[in-house]
């Protein structure tokens, strides 16, 4: 029986990049559905104070954060793999993309989604559509030296930036201008039991 449990919602990218690499790394896991009244409980305060998904809880460990749980489950269950390099290059690279998908990607791409499906985000919208074109910009010259973001192979960089960049034009962020990316996105989708996020 797993003793992996996730608390998250399905329509969210923090959770579904953790779902991707469950799912690539084969590991049985438990979902748990947490809307947004759910994590304002007692229940799930205690869980995570900061009231925020995903929630990973592991036997007795419980982590929050979505690309800390990502390097966990690398670390803990897939040592010495591509996901996370070991070397100290190769793992910086994976953390600065870790970084985009935390700022420039949450919110540019990801805010302006919210934004679309639920409502104000408090920001702007020019200034979403701004850092939603500087990161794709980036993202698109970076592509031009190797088919991944991080390396020539897939790590958790690209799980960590996927969901948010695939699912932009639902932000009315427009991928268009950016081939590069597009083929990211299907090279993605390729790789070995990957699982897509709902979009609905």
């Amino acid at each position: 029986m797993t003793s992996i449990t996730i608390y998250g919602t399905r329509l969210s990218g923090h959770s579904h990049r953790v779902e991707l690499l469950l799912h690539m790394l084969q590991l049985p896991f438990r979902f748990v559905d947490a809307p947004a009244p759910v994590r304002q409980g007692a229940e799930f305060q205690r869980l995570n104070p900061l009231g925020q998904i995903p929630v990973l809880q592991d036997g007795d460990l419980v982590l929050a954060d979505s690309n800390a749980i990502l390097v966990y489950l690398a670390k803990r269950y897939a040592p010495d793999s591509a996901w996370l390099p070991e070397d100290p290059a190769g793992a910086a690279q994976v953390q600065r993309w870790l970084s985009l998908a935390a700022g420039e990607i949450a919110f540019g791409p990801a805010k302006a989604r919210v934004g679309a499906r639920w409502g104000d985000t408090g920001m702007p919208k020019d200034l979403m559509q701004k850092l939603a074109d500087k990161v794709l910009g980036f993202m698109e010259a970076s592509l031009a030296q190797q088919d991944f973001l991080a390396a020539p192979q897939p790590t958790l960089a690209d799980l960590a930036c996927y969901a948010y960049i695939a699912h932009a034009p639902e932000g009315g962020i427009s991928l268009a201008s950016y081939p590069r990316v597009l083929a990211w996105i299907a090279r993605v989708q390729a790789l070995p039991h990957f699982v897509p996020m709902p979009e609905h």
